[in-house]
């Protein structure tokens, strides 16, 4: 007779496989970033690839939606790879990376839980920096059309009548 015992949380092998993920989430080229597990990539222009990959670890980190894909986040923050707002950007994400190393973190990317991330990103919410990425990603993620559906959002309504005939009690994520 076998005794089987009833699990709760994750087991070591998924513990293993979502650290190395979490780890190896982007790879970094000269002018490129792509998603290490998925079939998106950029190129950029005016920012360096690992500030970009900070950037959209950053947004990740401010906005954590596990079901959008990261190319989603690469898309709301592309906007800052411009000649002009590089040389804030990469300052903040220097700003950024200080303060990874002074919790122990060689930089903000390689702090490996999302937890230490936050920690990281909390000190740092009243920075100039921190504000327009915030206020950004509100916008650029959120205005993407093809992130509604995951968030099941239909999109504007008044061309078909507006909520009240159409779908007002048919949300069912809140």
């Amino acid at each position: 007779m076998t005794i089987q015992s009833k699990r709760t949380g994750m087991t070591r092998r998924q513990l293993l496989s979502r650290s190395i993920a979490a780890g190896a989430a982007f790879v970094v080229g000269p002018n490129f970033i792509a998603g290490a597990n998925a079939a998106w990539a950029m190129e950029t222009t005016a920012l360096k690839p690992a500030s970009m990959a900070t950037l959209i670890q950053m947004a990740r980190d401010i906005y954590p939606h596990d079901h959008v894909a990261d190319e989603f986040y690469a898309l709301a923050v592309k906007g800052y790879d411009t000649a002009d707002a590089a040389p804030d950007i990469e300052a903040g994400i220097a700003a950024l990376d200080a303060a990874a190393r002074g919790k122990g973190h060689a930089s903000y990317l390689d702090a490996g839980w999302e937890r230490d991330r936050v920690d990281i990103l909390r000190n740092m919410e009243d920075s100039a920096f921190f504000q327009r990425i915030r206020g950004g990603l509100v916008t650029g993620l959120y205005n993407q059309k093809a992130v509604w559906p995951l968030f099941g959002y239909e999109g504007e309504s008044y061309s078909q009548g507006g909520y009240i005939d159409r779908g007002f009690g048919d949300i069912n994520w809140i």
